[in-house]
C-alpha cells in the first residue's frame, strides 16, 4: 500500500519494501525497478540524483525523455564508453528528448544517469519525469541499485614512448 504524505495531490510519498504488513522490515538483497520515474530533485545543490538502466545486447541506442526539468542543472551519462555525455533537458512544463548511441563497451552493464542541479539557481521542490526507450520504442527499466555495480568510464591515456637518445 502506498499513501501520499504531502503535495497538492498527495503525490509525494515514501515507499519501503518490507516482509511485514505493518512494520518496516528490510528484505535483504531486494531492489526495485521502474519504467517512468516521477520524482522530486533534491533541494540541496550538492546532491546528485542517479538512475541506473541496464543495457542488454539488444540495445544499440537509447532515447531519453524528460518533462518539467525547469533547466535545473544537467543530466549526464557515465558508462564504460561515456564520460559525462549530456542529455537534453526540458524547461518549465515541457518535454525534451535526446538520442544516445550505445557502444559495445556499454553492453551488459548499467548506465549511471546523473541529474546534477544548477548550483547558481535556487530551484526548490522541482518535480520531474524521465523515461528511456530503446531503438524499438520499448521502455527500459531503471534500477534502484546498478546491476553489476556503478559503471566506470574506461579511459585510455595516449602515451607514446620517448624516442631513444642516440
Amino acid at each position: 500500500m502506498v499513501e501520499g504524505i504531502s503535495g497538492d495531490d498527495g503525490n509525494l510519498y515514501r515507499l519501503f519494501l518490507s516482509t511485514e504488513n505493518q512494520e518496516s522490515r528490510s528484505i535483504e538483497g531486494a531492489f526495485a525497478f521502474y519504467f517512468k520515474y516521477k520524482f522530486r530533485l533534491h533541494d540541496d545543490v550538492n546532491e546528485v540524483s542517479h538512475i541506473y538502466p541496464y543495457i542488454n545486447e539488444r540495445v544499440i541506442a537509447i532515447k531519453q525523455s524528460n518533462f518539467d526539468w525547469d533547466n535545473d542543472g544537467i543530466i549526464r551519462i557515465i558508462s564504460p564508453s561515456k564520460n559525462g555525455e549530456r542529455m537534453a533537458i526540458s524547461g518549465d512544463d515541457n518535454w525534451a528528448t535526446s538520442t544516445h548511441e550505445i557502444t559495445q563497451d556499454d553492453i551488459n552493464s548499467s548506465l549511471d544517469i546523473q541529474m546534477i542541479k544548477n548550483k547558481q539557481a535556487d530551484i526548490r521542490n522541482n518535480n520531474v519525469v524521465i523515461y528511456l526507450e530503446n531503438q524499438y520504442g520499448e521502455l527500459l527499466p531503471f534500477y534502484s541499485i546498478p546491476i553489476g555495480g556503478i559503471p566506470k568510464y574506461k579511459y585510455s591515456i595516449g602515451i607514446k614512448p620517448k624516442a631513444p637518445i642516440r
